[in-house]
């Protein structure tokens, strides 16, 4: 699919004129902090990865709309290095969990890995990316330079202003541990043990801003190729990292390590792996500068240049991130005590590390479907929106939401039907129980992958009219009420599945959050979005899927009970119940005739020469 879409509606003529279109700008922030919690478990590769793809300049579309073939390789190229870094991304936490299993010892490095992130977002990220980026890449087109000076000013401040930040959080470290997570403070193990892992990991947000703005310069000269496979140094060396540390000490399953147990060299080995992995991310991208002809100098000659100004254009970026934030910290600050005391019940993988291994692969649907979806659609989405056109904006919102959903609805009921064997399978290393525990919390997620990507597709038509503030109060709607239903988990349930239940109202969540996001974006397109063809496409396919996975995970967990070997019993029903659920959803669908689940398969079947 081209920038096009399906040729089904071509671009409006343009009458004249045409106002800036600068929909990248609000849609970067909001990729940055919606998939901000990846980072949590995959590291900043994945956020970076998000945030480079959503703030790509659309420079390489034609007059008429349509992409040229130089932007598609470069398309093509970035997909593939994206592609690459989240598999390689999730190679690494199934390495982690193998390293530190998926108890309170692990649940310590996610404290500490979760922390840069957050800050550097908070302090910064959120401005770079959504304010000073469209700026670079005005004065590269629009100054007699090219942009040099600016773009140099730009890595002078960032240098500077993210450096002396790094150094103060280092040596805060203890007190942040402490916000993130009291119960670990009242340990004194558990606590040592974060901030020797924060001190190693909060310098990365230093390396994180580098990153974006040597990235952001090269994609405004064309150069694409760099920001999407860096990541995947980063990835491969903290696989060797923890790679190393397994080869040492073992399994955790084997090894039995904890925060008590655990020795300095070990810590040592972990946060330099981490720390070292975002460094070499960051520095392999002066080799791509210097060959676009890019030279850096320090620059502090800031004042007049409008950076200033830019400053002033993030307060809704800022209050998006601060919410976002302080929904994160709440459900980390939950998790880790439940998990922690979960764990001293014999109940293992029940903390802020099963959160986020869940969350990981619950949102891999949404990074890779939805959002590829989106971005074929969205430059139409900005055209028609630019030009007043809201029944063109109407009908791409819809194909947007018709179209995900052939892929989104079957996974979320295929994660509900088989999470457990699927952790089982991908993370044995960590303990069957620990494994288990975390199938769970997937299960928890699973149906809120469905109004999680609603609520995505939907946002999209408010960024495409400029308009950050609306999706800013949707957030904070969501923050509160996922913020809400965490602390009534974690009151009312066991600590065994306070997480889990934590994991169910994230879901609800983006169920209010999408009711209040439709109404408005409704009223804002004149009282109609393609509603009845939406919940019509929606239902069929929750129809088709609900059986389907209602088959496959009786199937699923009659084959887990009568073979005793579990990594041969995950394997086994994982692949006898996906077999179950596709043979018998796509006969299902078809016979609803969702036309496009016929779509699909009529391309595949041709694409096979059948």
């Amino acid at each position: 699919m081209n920038a096009e879409g399906d040729g089904s509606r071509e671009a409006a003529p343009e009458p004249g004129p045409r106002r800036r279109v600068r929909h990248a700008v609000p849609d970067v922030a909001a990729r940055d902090f919606e998939t901000l919690q990846i980072r949590r478990v995959a590291g900043s590769a994945s956020v970076m990865n998000s945030v480079a793809t959503e703030a790509m300049p659309a420079a390489g579309e034609s007059s008429d709309g349509k992409q040229s073939p130089g932007l598609m390789k470069s398309s093509a190229l970035m997909a593939a290095g994206t592609l690459v870094s989240r598999l390689t991304g999730f190679l690494r936490t199934l390495v982690m969990g193998a390293a530190l299993g998926v108890g309170t010892l692990n649940d310590t490095y996610q404290v500490a890995n979760t922390l840069p992130t957050m800050i550097y977002v908070l302090v910064g990220g959120g401005a770079l990316n959504a304010v000073f980026i469209p700026q670079l890449v005005r004065s590269m087109k629009e100054d007699s330079d090219g942009g040099a000076a600016y773009a140099n000013r730009l890595i002078t401040l960032v240098i500077t202003f993210l450096g002396s930040t790094t150094l103060i959080c280092v040596i805060a470290a203890p007190e942040f541990i402490r916000v993130m997570s009291p119960s670990m403070a009242t340990h004194p193990d558990q606590l040592r043990v974060a901030v020797a892992f924060a001190r190693y990991c909060l310098p990365t947000m230093f390396f994180m801003g580098i990153h974006v703005v040597m990235g952001q310069i090269l994609n405004a000269r064309g150069r694409f190729g760099a920001m999407m496979w860096t990541p995947v140094l980063n990835n491969i060396l903290i696989i060797v990292a923890f790679g190393s540390f397994v080869w040492v000490f073992g399994t955790a399953a084997h090894s039995g390590m904890s925060a008590s147990t655990i020795t300095p060299q070990g810590v040592r080995l972990l946060g330099v792996g981490t720390l070292l992995g975002l460094a070499v991310q960051a520095l392999a991208m002066v080799p791509y500068l210097r060959d676009s002809g890019f030279r850096i100098r320090l620059r502090f000659d800031w004042r007049g240049h409008g950076l200033g100004k830019a400053l002033g254009l993030a307060k809704w970026t800022f209050l998006f991130v601060l919410v976002n934030q302080a929904g994160m910290v709440v459900v980390t600050r939950l998790a880790t005590a439940a998990g922690a005391t979960a764990e001293k019940a014999g109940h293992p993988g029940t903390g802020i590390t099963a959160y986020n291994y869940a969350l990981l692969l619950w949102q891999m649907p949404q990074a890779i479907i939805t959002v590829s979806v989106m971005t074929a659609i969205l430059p139409r989405i900005a055209r028609a929106a630019a030009d007043g056109d809201h029944d063109a904006v109407r009908d791409d919102i819809s194909q947007g939401l018709r179209t995900s959903a052939v892929a989104i609805v079957p996974c979320a009921f295929a994660f509900l039907a088989l999470g457990v064997p699927l952790i089982q399978l991908l993370y044995a290393g960590a303990g069957e129980e620990g494994a288990r525990n975390i199938g769970f919390v997937l299960m928890a997620f699973a149906l809120g992958l469905i109004p999680y990507s609603v609520q995505y597709v939907v946002l999209r038509g408010f960024y495409a009219y400029e308009d950050t503030r609306t999706p800013f109060f949707n957030t904070l709607i969501v923050a509160l009420v996922n913020a809400g239903g965490s602390f009534a988990a974690y009151l009312l349930l066991p600590a065994r599945w306070a997480v889990t239940g934590m994991a169910c109202t994230y879901g609800l969540a983006y169920v209010i959050g999408v009711g209040v996001a439709w109404k408005r974006l409704r009223s804002r397109l004149g009282g109609d979005l393609d509603g009845r063809q939406v919940i019509r496409t929606y239902a069929r396919l929750i129809g088709a899927s609900l059986p389907a996975s209602l088959a496959a995970g009786s199937v699923a967990a009659w084959l887990m009970t009568v073979i005793h070997t579990p990594a041969v019993a995950a394997l086994t029903a994982l692949a006898a119940g996906a077999t179950v659920m596709i043979a018998l959803f796509i006969p299902l669908a078809r016979l609803m005739r969702i036309n496009e689940v016929n779509a699909m398969v009529n391309m595949v079947r041709a694409r096979l020469g059948r």
